[in-house]
C-alpha cells in the first residue's frame, strides 16, 4: 500500500465518520425540535412533522457526505469494477435523496423553483423552532 493509498483511506474514513455523525446529530436535533414543538402545545401531528422533516434533511445531508466518501474511495485505485460499483452506489443514493426530498417538500425535484439541500431543510426547521419559541416567550410575557 502506497503513501497516497493510506492518505485516501484516512480521508475516506473521515468522510464516513462525518456522514454517520451528521445522521446521529440530525436525529438528536430532530427529536429535540419535536419535543419542543410538543411542549409549545402544537400537537402530536405537528411535532411528528417537525421530526420527520428535520431528520429527512439530516438524511439528505448525510447521503451527500457518504457519496463524497465513495468518490474518494475510487480515487485511490480506480478500476472499471470500482467505477461501476461507485456508479451504482451514487445512483441508489440519488434515488433515495430524491424520494426523501419529495416526501419533505411534496413536489418532484424538477418542479421546485429552487433546489434545497439537506442542510437547508434542517436550518429551516431550527429557525422555525427558534421563531416559535420566541413567539411563545413573547406571548407569555404579554400575559404577565
Amino acid at each position: 500500500m502506497t503513501h497516497m493509498d493510506e492518505v485516501f483511506a484516512v480521508v475516506e474514513l473521515a468522510f464516513e465518520a462525518l456522514g454517520v455523525a451528521v445522521l446521529v446529530i440530525g436525529l438528536v436535533i430532530a427529536v429535540v425540535l419535536g419535543i419542543r414543538s410538543l411542549l409549545r402545545g402544537e400537537g402530536g401531528q405537528q411535532a411528528f412533522q417537525v421530526v420527520r422533516t428535520t431528520f429527512g434533511g439530516a438524511i439528505l445531508l448525510g447521503l451527500e457526505v457518504l457519496v463524497a466518501s465513495d468518490l474518494i474511495r475510487t480515487l485511490g485505485d480506480p478500476s472499471p469494477q470500482d467505477a461501476l460499483v461507485l456508479g451504482l452506489i451514487v445512483l441508489i443514493r440519488t434515488i433515495l435523496s430524491w424520494s426523501i426530498q419529495v416526501e419533505i417538500e411534496g413536489a418532484l425535484p424538477w418542479r421546485r423553483a429552487a433546489l434545497t439541500s439537506g442542510a437547508q431543510v434542517m436550518a429551516r426547521q431550527v429557525r422555525r423552532d427558534r421563531d416559535a419559541a420566541g413567539a411563545a416567550s413573547a406571548g407569555a410575557t404579554a400575559d404577565d
